[in-house]
Formats: C-alpha cells, sequence, structure tokens
C-alpha cells in the first residue's frame, strides 16, 4: 500500500515524486521506459528559471536524484489500467498490482515524427521538436520548420527572430492556424514558404545539414540547405490505458483544468498529458507540485 502512486517519471512525475516525499507520504513512480522523459533527448536547456545551462539528461538526474533521495521509489513497469475502489486506488502493470489512496496520471506526450529516415538518431544534432527550446542555438542560421498548424506557425515567428532564414514547410497550400499569426509570419522578410510538399529525407551524416522536399503535386525534389529541422506536426499522448476511468477529450488529453483534477476522486493528473495551452518545464513541474499537494490533503 502507498499513499501516492505516479504514472509516469518525466519532468511532471518526478516533481510530483518530490513533493509526495516532502509531505511525509509515501511514493511509488511507474515508469515504462526510462526517467526522465522527452527532456532528457535535449542537449541544452536554457529556459528554466534559476539555471542558466544545463543538459536535458543532466536536468533530469537532478529530478531523479532528489525525488529517491527523499525517499521516493521507482519501478521500471508498464501501467497497462487503473481501478477505482473509492478510497483505494488499483494500479495494474504487465507484472504487479499495486494499491494506494491516491494516482497521479502524468504520462507526459511524445511528439508526432515524420517518419523520415535517421530521424530519431539526428535528435539534438539539429532535429528538434521545441523551437523554444532549442531555437536560439540556431541564431544566424537557416532552419526549417515543417508543419501547418499553430504551433508550427508559431515556431517559425519565433525562429525568424533569431535565423537567417527559416523556410516553413507544409503539406498543403493552406493553414491550419490563426490567420492572423500566419499573416505576420508572410510579412517577415527572412521566412520562405514552401507549400504542397513534404519533407522525405535530412542530408548530412553527424548533424542536420539540409533537408530534401517532395512536390506533391509535380513529384519534383528540392535540396534546401538548413543547419535545423523544426518539426511541428503535433503531440500523441499516451492515455488509452485510462480511457475508461478517466475524461479524455477528442485528441487524447486527460481533461483537467491548472488545479490537475480529474473526474475522478483521488486521481490527478500532470504535466504534458492533460488539456492545456502551455507544456514546457516549468508548467510540468508546477503541474507535479500542485498534484502531490492536491493528493496528499486529500489522504490527511
Amino acid at each position: 500500500m502507498f499513499d501516492v502512486i505516479i504514472v509516469g517519471a518525466g519532468t511532471a512525475g518526478l516533481s510530483a515524486g518530490i513533493y509526495t516525499a516532502r509531505s511525509g507520504k509515501s511514493a511509488l513512480i511507474l515508469e515504462s521506459k526510462a526517467y526522465g522523459g522527452q527532456i532528457i533527448n535535449t542537449p541544452e536547456i536554457e529556459n528554466y528559471p534559476g539555471i542558466k545551462n544545463i543538459s536535458g539528461f543532466e536536468f533530469a538526474t537532478g529530478l531523479y536524484e532528489q525525488a529517491v533521495g527523499l525517499g521516493a521509489e521507482v519501478r521500471y513497469e508498464k501501467v497497462i489500467s487503473i481501478e477505482d475502489e473509492g478510497e483505494i486506488k488499483v494500479v495494474n502493470t504487465a507484472e504487479n498490482s499495486y494499491e494506494c489512496r491516491a494516482v497521479i496520471i502524468a504520462t507526459g506526450a511524445k511528439n508526432r515524427q515524420l517518419g523520415i529516415p535517421r530521424e530519431e538518431d539526428l535528435i539534438g544534432s539539429g532535429i528538434s521538436y521545441c523551437a523554444t527550446c532549442d531555437g536560439a542555438f540556431y541564431r544566424n542560421k537557416a532552419v526549417a520548420v515543417a508543419g501547418g498548424g499553430n504551433t508550427a506557425i508559431e515556431d517559425a515567428l519565433f525562429l525568424s527572430n533569431y535565423c537567417s532564414k527559416v523556410y516553413v514547410v507544409h503539406r498543403r497550400d493552406a493553414f491550419r492556424a490563426d490567420l492572423k499569426d500566419v499573416e505576420q509570419l508572410k510579412s517577415r522578410e527572412n521566412v520562405e514558404f514552401v507549400l504542397n510538399a513534404n519533407v522525405v529525407a535530412v542530408l548530412g551524416e553527424d548533424k542536420v545539414e539540409g533537408i530534401e522536399v517532395k512536390d506533391k503535386n509535380s513529384g519534383e525534389l528540392r535540396q534546401i540547405p538548413v543547419a535545423g529541422l523544426f518539426i511541428a506536426v503535433g503531440q500523441e499522448p499516451d492515455n488509452q490505458a485510462f480511457s475508461n476511468l478517466v475524461a479524455l477529450d477528442s485528441t487524447g488529453y486527460v481533461v483537467a483544468k491548472e488545479d490537475c483534477l480529474t473526474n475522478v476522486k483521488g486521481i490527478y493528473t500532470a504535466g504534458d498529458c492533460r488539456t492545456k495551452s502551455v507544456r514546457q518545464l516549468t508548467t510540468a513541474a508546477a503541474d507535479g507540485a500542485v498534484a502531490a499537494l492536491a493528493a496528499c490533503e486529500r489522504i490527511m
């Protein structure tokens, strides 16, 4: 029997473990892969308040060591379901079943990939899914953004402030993004739109040196020299295992506001897996603290 079981050992989950342990409650963190979540692949973090510069691995390791040092326990088991038995919750993994008084779902969200060759290999070496995290590293360099939604257009606007050239590659000739943002982007002299096209390959061996795009109508291939490729084609939450218990929105995110409460008493959510407009390290850590303190207060 644990006081709180936390599903996921990313920034939100580890932060929840820290606050649970500091509240004098027992915490079990269940993680299917490795601690840290997506941030562990980021070579440098410069936007976390109070830390001037740190690698994603160092940041995640610091969180992990802090949580474990305070008494939180981490086990590497994939959670396959949660059962609500009133005051007691049962968390089932592929190997075991655990009882607890409160659950925090902090499974995060994974970036949807383009599916091009060597995409995963070059993450952190020219391929990024977060312009606000990594954009400053490409100051005065040419980059490309793949996508046509709000995130892609916002990323391109952000990058155009730093980069010498920004290519926006979109598979259609119209955008799903807000019109005012698209018009603002069109007014930037250092932005070029590559429409009705898909990124089909990355050029370069150990780092990105360019991209190859294919015109959907003509089939023509074009090589564009860039130092970075920012992929903004959406995210995919991993919450289907809980869909029979907690409310999910149409895209699979756990429905919760800033209080991190789900529709089920005693079950909370934190981080990128919940419905929210801003997904950053700071908001993930804040969610972890909010969810943990709410869970501990309920237990007491």
